[in-house]
């Protein structure tokens, strides 16, 4: 994890002092900590037209004969991410969980601008339950950074149009404010290696396109969070979106859900990217007990 850390700390140097990369390079190579990495070899992939959403299943070995789903939304920031970030990683947690992964690839900015995000989301799971034999009862639904986002507004959806919720929530460092309101946004400022308040408040300009960010499909800690199901929060210690997580564990128990946080000190922004390491199997370990229960 240190080298990881070191990394980070070398590239947000280097990008300080370069101009800012085309998109499509970006995109080609974001991953989570930067460590882009091919799927293994034991990973099926079949593709999905998820209701006019590109999607993808993802089924290892170990997860053969299971019906446990592990619906997952990448982050991101609304402008990068897609199976060729993520998939090692959500692979990574499918196995640990013993659920095949069901990985949307909602529409990015800035060609697409909220809500489009939000409403392949949404598109993807009504076609889950709709389409499939999938049972909501048995689904972990899961996200990072803005991913995280969009897995917490579908929550808040589903509840108030009443319609059946997933077993459990898992949240990896949530980006969930896009007014950057956190305390942690000064507090860790000098800490966070990946983002800077700065970061949050210019990808909700692009992202937004002139709608108010404290809309609660977009910075989904404003929304009302009872009758949610349980939800395990991991998150870096050395984060400026420490408080969006703070913030969420606190309200959600206070409206009655069951809530789990764990603040991995000193570490970034989507830590687990870094699958090698002890910290995040010690993470990938919480997780898969989480996961157990449900």
């Amino acid at each position: 994890m240190q080298d990881v850390i070191e990394f980070l700390k070398k590239r947000r140097v280097q990008r300080a002092a370069t101009p800012p990369r085309p998109l499509p390079v970006a995109r080609d190579s974001f991953a989570p900590v930067g460590q882009l990495r091919p799927l293994a070899d034991d990973v099926a992939v079949e593709i999905l037209d998820a209701d006019g959403v590109p999607a993808y299943w993802l089924s290892m070995p170990e997860v053969t004969g299971s019906s446990k789903v592990l619906f997952y939304l990448h982050g991101g920031g609304y402008y990068l991410g897609s199976l060729r970030s993520h998939g090692p990683l959500v692979a990574h947690i499918g196995r640990v969980t013993t659920r095949r992964v069901m990985f949307p690839e909602y529409r990015l900015t800035p060609e697409h601008a909220f809500p489009a995000a939000f409403d392949d989301t949404l598109t993807a799971w009504r076609w889950l339950v709709r389409s499939t034999s999938v049972n909501p009862k048995d689904v972990l639904l899961a996200g990072d950074s803005v991913g995280s986002a969009l897995a917490l507004a579908l929550l808040h959806r589903l509840r108030d149009d009443d319609e059946q919720l997933p077993a459990a929530t898992l949240l990896l460092s949530p980006l969930l404010d896009l007014t950057a309101s956190g305390a942690s946004m000064s507090t860790l400022a000098d800490m966070d290696i990946v983002f800077t308040r700065d970061m949050v408040l210019d990808l909700a300009k692009t992202y937004m396109n002139g709608v108010d960010p404290r809309s609660p499909s977009a910075s989904p800690l404003f929304a009302p969070h009872g009758g949610l199901p349980p939800m395990l929060i991991q998150v870096g210690g050395a984060e400026v979106l420490l408080s969006d997580s703070e913030r969420l564990s606190e309200a959600a128990a206070q409206a009655g859900v069951e809530v789990i946080l764990e603040v991995a000190e000193g570490l970034p922004h989507v830590y687990h990217g870094a699958l090698e390491a002890p910290e995040t199997s010690e993470a990938l370990a919480q997780i898969a007990e989480f996961s157990n229960r449900f």
